[in-house]
């Protein structure tokens, strides 16, 4: 078994100085050593400050107090955790259930490539929210305060341009927009670098998942249950698939089988966390292990979530929270089972 941690980051205040704090805060985790390995030298800043101003320009701002909380330039900061013109990226697993009442979702890759840092932020210029971060600044999933949930779930890379992940994508959703139909307007605006699943959900109790590529968006919508997996169900998005889509459909097919349980928020969290669910994966060595399941429920506005192997669960109420009640834990410590490849 092997052990690792998830920080737990509660910022508030303006956006330079959430990112100066969380910058200050990851200073000296390995998340630089990795962001390096994994991203361009650089990237058209210009390009990229266009498409942050127009769709969450705060974020900007936030950029520069990273860049001063890690101790680097700013363009260095925006090739890092801007998420724009990234390169193409390894195929990740992610399941949601949606219901009118809850969100619940599970995330698969590898630790090795997991930020490992669940934030709870209050920027003075957009909606608070809470969510695992992904490349510093953006977002696996998450909620913010209006009751407006998100994840991402990857698809494939058919048509890869340059544009703005997923993650980064999902934070802006979360960062600026206050129900399903803001957010579905702004998933058809943004340019997209590849093939990939959101998940939404709003405090109404409204659904629906954007497929979303670089040339094309279809939205699906559900009235009062929706999965969302790791391909696309649209007929006319379908030929963007990967060749093999056998356990994304595997999974859907677990997921539609709950429908009629009628299950609780709790109960359905506890299904989705438990190492012997049919929705928990251990392959972290082929990047599909199951690292986090988050959820979030509309009425109660209470997001229960832990990390894998971990005994301790973030249960919290996010409006008391935004209300200035911050939670006393630190970090989360999760503990998986890697095997060796011969």
């Amino acid at each position: 078994m092997s052990g690792f941690i998830v920080r737990i980051v509660q910022t508030r205040g303006d956006s330079f100085q959430i990112g100066l704090e969380t910058g200050e805060v990851l200073r000296n985790s390995p998340n630089l050593h990795v962001l390096s390995s994994i991203t361009k030298q650089e990237i058209d800043i210009s390009e990229m400050q266009s498409i942050f101003s127009t769709f969450a320009p705060h974020l900007l701002d936030e950029l520069e107090g990273l860049a001063e909380g890690f101790g680097i330039s700013s363009k260095r900061a925006a090739t890092l955790f801007s998420g724009y013109d990234m390169p193409k990226t390894e195929a990740m697993g992610c399941s949601s259930l949606l219901t009118k009442e809850y969100y619940v979702r599970n995330y698969d890759f590898s630790p090795d490539l997991y930020d490992g840092v669940f934030s709870l932020i209050q920027p003075n210029q957009a909606f608070a929210s809470a969510g695992y971060n992904l490349q510093v600044l953006g977002r696996h999933d998450g909620v913010n305060e209006k009751g407006l949930v998100a994840g991402l779930h990857f698809v494939s890379n058919d048509r890869y341009q340059k544009g703005v992940s997923p993650w980064t994508t999902i934070r802006m959703v979360l960062d600026t927009c206050s129900s399903l139909e803001e957010a579905v307007a702004m998933l058809k605006e943004i340019p997209h670098s590849a093939c990939y699943n959101f998940s939404l959900g709003d405090r109404l109790g409204h659904m629906a998942e954007v497929e979303a590529s670089p040339d094309e968006v279809m939205v699906r919508y559900g009235e009062s249950f929706l999965s969302c997996v790791n391909h696309f169900q649209d007929e006319q998005m379908k030929s963007k698939n990967r060749p093999s889509i056998v356990g994304s459909q595997e999974r859907n097919k677990h997921l539609l089988s709950l429908k009629d349980k009628k299950w609780s928020h709790q109960h359905m969290f506890e299904h989705f966390k438990r190492k012997d669910s049919p929705m928990f994966f251990t392959d972290y060595e082929d990047l599909f292990g199951t690292l986090h399941t988050f959820s979030y429920s509309y009425q109660e506005s209470r997001i229960l979530t832990t990390i894998a192997g971990c005994r301790d669960v973030i249960d919290l109420n996010l409006q008391d929270w935004v209300n200035g009640e911050d939670i006393p834990k630190e970090e989360l410590i999760g503990y998986i089972k890697r095997t060796e490849k011969s």
